[in-house]
């Protein structure tokens, strides 16, 4: 007898199925993971090496202070932290100003200029209203130079320049484009035997990028327009390689880090440079990509 062009079980056929099953679904799923154990095997140790640097949920993380004197500090931003409280920061209840602020025994504390909750590294805070203004019209004059190391798809040119106008928003209304350019370099290639996307293999470059512009997610929105997308960016980025590393690799992140930070100091006029802190991610990348270092630029 047949429903819908398919042979119906008999009796005797329904029960053994009941019975056999599960047990039939349970050695597939053993053979499986058994061809799959090493694999997660080496993904759980990379995982395990990262997590030693990820903070807690609930806890505030001791944040890693740079440089500090009496007039400015700088510290080390993890990602995924926010600046500062916002409305629509529904949930958070970590920041970098109160636990900078905190750690600094209450001192009040100036932010002269921001990262976005996924971006990492160098960040500069006032400590005084009279640094901060400085630093914050050092910012304006663009006379800061301002490095970042972003992890991008495909292989770029040996240096470029990046001039193509950005919208913002603000309360989700789209603002007028304003002019932005990002002139970028590449450090490092790779090319993996692995097809990601429409390619038999993989190719990534290290970027070092310098905003000359100051515009909201610039690096992250330039990069994707030259279609050289920056890896674990979940908005501006390409789905397929950010789960390439997050499974391969154990790395979600977004791989853009503050590297570099150079100014005037605000009482002696002297050129401060402060660079970020190794971090898992990169020492772990650098590593499998078989990179040398990086020589920083002389200051």
């Amino acid at each position: 007898e047949k429903k819908n062009g398919l042979p119906m079980a008999s009796s005797l056929g329904r029960r053994v199925h009941r019975r056999l099953g599960p047990l039939v679904l349970a050695l597939i799923c053993t053979k499986v993971q058994r061809k799959s154990s090493q694999h997660r095997h080496e993904i759980r140790n990379i995982r395990d090496t990262l997590a030693l640097a990820k903070h807690s949920e609930t806890e505030a993380p001791e944040l890693r202070i740079l440089f500090e004197d009496p007039s400015l500090v700088c510290i080390h931003k993890p990602p995924g932290m926010l600046m500062h409280r916002t409305p629509l920061a529904k949930g958070d209840s970590i920041f970098v100003l109160q636990t900078l602020r905190n750690q600094l025994g209450g001192r009040r504390v100036y932010p002269v200029h921001r990262l976005d909750r996924a971006t990492s590294g160098v960040c500069l805070f006032g400590l005084t209203p009279e640094a901060a203004s400085d630093l914050a019209e050092q910012f304006s004059a663009r006379t800061v130079e301002k490095e970042y190391w972003a992890l991008v798809r495909g292989w770029v040119d040996d240096e470029g320049a990046i001039d193509h106008p950005i919208s913002g928003s603000k309360d989700g209304v789209a603002s007028h484009p304003q002019a932005a350019v990002t002139t970028y370099r590449r450090l490092r290639s790779v090319e993996l035997p692995e097809s990601v996307d429409i390619y038999p293999t993989s190719r990534y470059s290290l970027v070092s990028a310098s905003p000359r512009t100051g515009r909201r997610q610039q690096i992250r929105k330039h990069f994707k327009h030259i279609s050289h997308h920056i890896i674990g960016d979940t908005t501006h980025g390409k789905g397929k390689h950010n789960r390439f590393f997050r499974d391969r690799y154990g790395v979600s992140r977004l791989m853009l880090t503050s590297r570099r930070l150079c100014f005037d100091h605000p009482l002696s006029g002297e050129r401060v440079c402060v660079r970020a802190a190794d971090e898992p991610e990169w020492v772990l990348l650098f590593d499998a990509f078989g990179w040398e270092p990086v020589q920083p630029p002389p200051e």
